[in-house]
């Protein structure tokens, strides 16, 4: 006698391909998890069911399921006792519709036929009919199980492996839409706002049809970002936001003109500056607030500091020498001078520079050529190290344009080395206005340097 009689339906339930094929699959499953466990393998038919259920749940797209049938598969498997679900047999819950229902909340039987048909059609669940369709269950006289009839549950814990690779997929996508919808109101938000700051500022009305169709692609980009949308579709509005973003901004730059950008670039030293002033007003607070900071300033200080005096204990005094044409050697020595600075630090020449602060050339946009090149440089990489207008505007006043230009080419050169570069260049100043800076020394090291 084989076990698939009881597989067909009661009543008028038609006997279809798709039943067969499911049996055929589930016999398949157990088979190999049969196999795997002779011979000492990974695969196995039992899952923890609350486990199996979760990851249902988060892969319930992937099997078209709804919520509500995922209720209804987790109310049939509470009637399963144990925690565990093992494939390797038949696990056969016959609940009543009328209990059922109950562990449905109340779940009418037609909604309830429709959910357990849609479970059978994803492969999770089986039906054992009875010869008169109800569900009930034989025992033998010592009272133990001999013949049930109801729902069979093998094919969901036969099915663990896939269903928690599809649950950790689903995971992975679900994580990529936060990633694309968070970049998405970013670039309508930055979008929007450099649209209306060209109109508030007047940018716009130098090329009025440009900046309408920069509002209409902002406004045919626009709209609801959906929660469940498509990746491929949200990917496709990023990347067009993207092409919009690039051409405003390019369209907003090139409408700003020298003086506005000049006001950007104060305002922003500005703000530097105030930063930078409360954090040497906090530093010098109590130590219980800023210990940890203090530690760690205090000591890295400490150490350049120290080496840079064990360097330059030889040198001679350079705060009263002045950096003139003849001093640094150049095919245009009037281009090649620092126009109306006067220079407290030694003359320089600026091959030396350049030898000795290879790096420091990439930030000379025009390329390294004269002294007013390593100015430009000098001012662009400032920011860059954390250096404030402030403690820049000291350090030239105490050593000299010339020593200023040289420390940041020596900062840059050795910023893997020193961790507070705005902090080493403050003592540096101290040192100058003390008489006790040494420049040459400083290009020396880094010449000698292996």
């Amino acid at each position: 006698m084989t076990e698939r009689i009881a597989t067909t339906p009661f009543g008028g339930g038609q006997y279809t391909i798709a039943l067969f094929k499911a049996q055929q699959r589930m016999d398949r499953l157990r088979d190999s998890a049969r196999e795997s466990a002779e011979q000492g393998g990974n695969l196995t038919a039992k899952a923890d069911k609350w486990q199996l259920l979760r990851a249902l749940t988060e892969a319930r797209a992937d099997f078209g399921l709804s919520d509500r049938a995922i209720a209804v598969l987790e109310a049939l498997t509470s009637f399963h006792p144990g925690k565990e679900l093992d494939g390797t047999a038949d696990m056969i819950v016959f609940p009543s519709n009328a209990e059922l229902s109950i562990r449905t909340r109340g779940m009418a039987p037609a909604t309830l036929r429709r959910h357990i048909a849609a479970l059978i059609q994803a492969g999770l669940l089986l039906r054992r009919d009875s010869p008169n369709g109800k569900r009930f269950v034989r025992r033998d006289a010592s009272g133990g199980l001999d013949e049930a009839f109801g729902f069979n549950l093998a094919p969901l814990a036969l099915s663990a492996p896939e269903i928690f690779e599809k649950a950790e997929a689903a995971r992975a996508r679900s994580a990529a839409v936060r990633k694309v919808r968070g970049e998405i109101t970013l670039h309508l938000r930055d979008i929007a706002k450099m649209i209306a700051a060209a109109h508030e500022d007047g940018h716009a009305l130098r090329q009025p049809a440009l900046w309408q169709d920069f509002t209409l692609g902002l406004q045919a980009l626009s709209g609801r970002v959906l929660r469940h949308a498509p990746l491929e579709d949200l990917n496709q509005r990023r990347d067009g936001l993207l092409r919009l973003r690039a051409e405003v901004e390019s369209a907003f730059l090139a409408g700003m003109s020298e003086a506005d950008l000049n006001a950007v670039d104060c305002a922003y030293e500005e703000e530097e500056s105030r930063k930078y002033n409360d954090l040497d007003l906090n530093m010098s607070g109590n130590d219980h607030h800023n210990e940890l900071h203090i530690q760690n300033s205090k000591t890295e200080l400490s150490y350049e500091y120290l080496k840079e005096n064990s360097e330059a204990a030889d040198a001679p005094d350079l705060t009263n020498l002045s950096l003139g044409r003849s001093a640094v050697p150049s095919v245009n020595q009037e281009a090649d001078a620092l126009p109306n600075v006067e220079q407290k630090a030694e003359a320089v020449p600026l091959s030396d520079l350049k030898r000795a602060c290879p790096q420091f050339a990439d930030y000379a946009l025009n390329g390294l050529i004269t002294w007013a090149d390593a100015r430009a440089a000098a001012d662009l990489a400032r920011p860059m190290l954390g250096i404030s207008a402030d403690a820049w505007g000291r350090a030239q006043k105490a050593m000299g344009l010339a020593g200023a230009i040289v420390t940041i080419a020596y900062l840059i050169e050795r910023a893997g080395e020193i961790k507070s570069p705005g902090g080493y260049i403050r003592t540096l100043t101290l040192k100058a206005d003390a008489g006790k800076f040494r420049l040459r020394p400083m290009l020396d090291s880094l010449l000698n340097r292996e």
